[in-house]
């Protein structure tokens, strides 16, 4: 399909990470501002409700494939579309879970696509949702292959923290960050891509906000 002209934020990270209350929020920010916005939910969670089980290995690539076309099926009607979720997470759990990366190729193919990579950091605490939730300690190995992968693939990608509205108020500044042009891909690098230290990342995104950690 041929990308519709718009604004394609993709939200990454562990669960319990804040993506859905965040993708919600950043579309109805720019739906105050006078644009079309939409905030495509994860199609993982809605297969799991309706299944009312987790996918199987050889369904996961169907689901992968859901979640891209929901978001450009919402391209060819809004400005801006806020992907809570991409393929990108269904790769990482199909890898994680059963020890299967087939849907790489895809993944990150998809994902160059979007204008804005989010990862949503590991600062808030982990609340079980009935559903697909594994527990919190699968939310720090999730977060290292989401950056192991983006950073192989040469993605860039900004992290994401505070709770509340300073929550959205630092996704807007990274968004509009990320949308300064910059060199090419092969010439990018994270700044602090050897620390997964949430906190040394807090400080380095305080910072810059002009704002103390």
């Amino acid at each position: 399909m041929e990308k519709a002209a718009g604004l394609k934020v993709a939200l990454l990270g562990a669960e319990s990470t804040g993506k859905t209350t965040l993708a919600r929020e950043l579309a109805a920010h720019f739906s105050a501002q006078g644009r079309k916005a939409v905030a495509v939910p994860e199609a993982l969670r809605d297969w799991c409700a309706a299944q009312g089980r987790t996918p199987r290995p050889e369904e996961q690539l169907g689901i992968a494939r859901e979640q891209e076309r929901r978001v450009d099926e919402a391209l060819l009607t809004h400005d801006v579309v806020i992907a809570d979720t991409t393929a990108v997470m269904v790769a990482i759990y199909s890898a994680m879970l059963f020890e299967d990366g087939s849907l790489y190729r895809f993944a990150v193919e998809r994902q160059r696509g979007y204008d804005v990579t989010l990862l949503t950091g590991l600062d808030l605490p982990w609340v079980a949702d009935g559903l697909q939730r594994d527990g919190p300690h699968v939310r720090e190995p999730v977060d290292a292959l989401v950056r192991d992968m983006l950073g192989q693939a040469a993605i860039p990608y900004r992290v994401v923290y505070g709770e509340g509205p300073q929550r959205l108020e630092n996704a807007l500044v990274a968004i509009d960050a990320a949308l300064v042009p910059r060199p090419a891909a092969r010439d990018w690098k994270w700044q602090c891509d050897k620390c997964s230290d949430p906190d040394c990342e807090h400080r380095l995104f305080s910072q810059l906000l002009g704002r103390d950690a």
